[in-house]
């Protein structure tokens, strides 16, 4: 049966891409790479159908040669020395790569600094026995104010929040932590109802009545032998003053999300009522203190020296919302190309060197094809050469000279390391140049814009919007 489609299923399909792609390597630096060769793959195809060959035929052409190139890449790869002696060194491998990747963004006036914050967040979390990085332990936040130079690593966990009183304390040692989602306030039926109050005894009852129970909930929480507690709700002025005269500085409004955070951090369990309260219940850390910024009224909280975890908190400033969120995402791409590497420790070089090599790999395999794919083996090769010839555009070269040059050099030399020589540096060696990727970027590159490709050209016809 033939199938029907409109216009918003090649979106879909992009889409859905780069949402495995995020899922896979999570940095969005390298999505551009899947954009340039599914366009060229794409233009490839056309020539190809305009021929006469069939969408299928493409489309598994493309495939095995996808596979051909992904095995060249793996062939081709170096492995770099990522252990962690190497990474407490000054200028190791680590800190260079997150620098590379900061030096196009708006951050990069301050790559050093934050090539270095994003190095030292994931050496926090790190487990080296098993190569891998919990991300869940990196908590990026930001905050509208100063400058992106005062963005800093804070080891623990920031809050959003303040105590609830002004004249609570500002900094708490030796903290027994009660994180709670039970409200402080007085019981309410589940049925409508109505309290009619006639005189003032029966308004002193109702309202020692409920004293008594802000009070009994107030002194569970002393007995359990909590001195600061979490609520996921809020609590009336009378509630918070009566908090600040028992001594317990307590924080309202806390999130869903950073109760669990804060319950894996410091060993605590979330408490849903007041009776269950009791001692190994509480979790403890070393150090609560708030963080006032400048003359504003900003405040903001630090949970710090956490037992059951390294959990750490990059916390960027900057002059607008538009530059805070820029430093999020610029940050959050050079914190997961350091996972990367950490993860897989092997890299292809980069300059377009390693879509030449696996150009010249696919046309050799091309000629061992019998039948029609080998046109689409030779269409994907003519495609993986689109990504040095826009870096030579880019660069000011004549693009068809250079890639000629560059595929000369590495089939006389026999080194596929040899790329376009963007800088101008003389040598047109990405290995002396330092101009490398992850070897898992570079493949799901190649796996991902050939299975949009491949989507897209199963699309049988298409419906305008002005025919449904």
């Amino acid at each position: 049966m033939e199938a029907v489609v409109s216009t918003q299923s090649t979106w879909e399909a992009v889409v859905s891409t780069q949402s495995t792609w995020e899922a896979v390597v999570s940095t969005q630096s390298t999505w551009a790479g899947v954009v340039v060769l599914a366009g060229a793959l794409l233009e490839e195809a056309d020539k190809l159908l305009s021929k006469g060959l069939h969408p299928i035929r493409i489309a598994n052409g493309f495939e095995a040669a996808c596979d051909v190139a992904t095995k060249q890449l793996t062939a081709i790869s170096d492995v770099v020395d990522v252990s962690e002696e190497d990474a407490k060194k000054k200028d190791n491998i680590l800190f260079r790569t997150a620098k590379t990747t900061l030096s196009s963004k708006i951050v990069n006036r301050f790559h050093d600094q934050m090539a270095q914050i994003a190095v030292d967040a994931v050496l926090s979390v790190v487990d080296w026995e098993r190569r891998d990085v919990n991300f869940d332990h990196i908590k990026v936040d930001g905050k509208v104010g100063g400058t992106l130079e005062d963005t800093q690593l804070v080891k623990g966990i920031v809050l959003d929040k303040e105590f609830s009183h002004p004249q609570m304390p500002k900094t708490m040692e030796d903290v027994k932590l009660a994180l709670l989602t039970c409200a402080f306030e007085p019981p309410k039926p589940k049925t409508k109802h109505n309290i009619d109050v006639k005189d003032a005894e029966t308004y002193m009852n109702l309202y020692e009545r409920e004293q008594n129970y802000f009070k009994e909930m107030v002194q569970k929480c002393k007995d359990s032998g909590a001195n600061v507690v979490m609520c996921q709700w809020g609590f009336d002025d009378e509630a918070n003053h009566l908090l600040y005269q028992s001594g317990l500085p307590a924080v309202r409004w806390v999130g869903g999300v950073e109760l669990e955070l804060l319950a894996i951090a410091t060993g605590s369990r979330i408490i849903p009522r007041f009776s269950e309260l009791a001692p190994e219940k509480l979790g403890k850390c070393g150090r609560i203190r708030t963080l006032e910024f400048g003359t504003t009224k900003d405040r903001m909280m630090v949970v710090e020296d956490c037992p059951n975890s390294n959990a750490v908190t990059v916390f960027i400033r900057g002059g607008n919302q538009m530059v805070v969120d820029e430093a999020r995402r610029s940050l959050h791409d050079a914190i997961c190309v350091v996972r990367n590497l950490i993860r897989d420790n092997r890299v292809v070089y980069g300059g377009g060197s390693a879509e030449i090599a696996c150009a010249q790999k696919v046309k050799d395999a091309a000629d061992e094809i019998p039948g029609l794919e080998q046109y689409a083996y030779r269409a994907f090769a003519s495609a993986l050469e689109a990504t040095p010839i826009a870096l030579a555009e880019n660069s000011g070269l004549s693009p068809i000279e250079e890639l000629a040059r560059v595929r000369k050099a590495q089939v006389d030399e026999s080194n596929p390391h040899l790329g376009v020589d963007c800088l101008q540096k003389g040598t047109m060696n990405m290995k002396d140049q330092g101009v490398f990727e992850t070897l898992i970027g570079k493949t799901q590159q190649f796996l991902l814009a050939t299975q949009v490709v491949k989507m897209i050209l199963k699309i049988d016809d298409v419906i305008q919007p002005g025919e449904m």
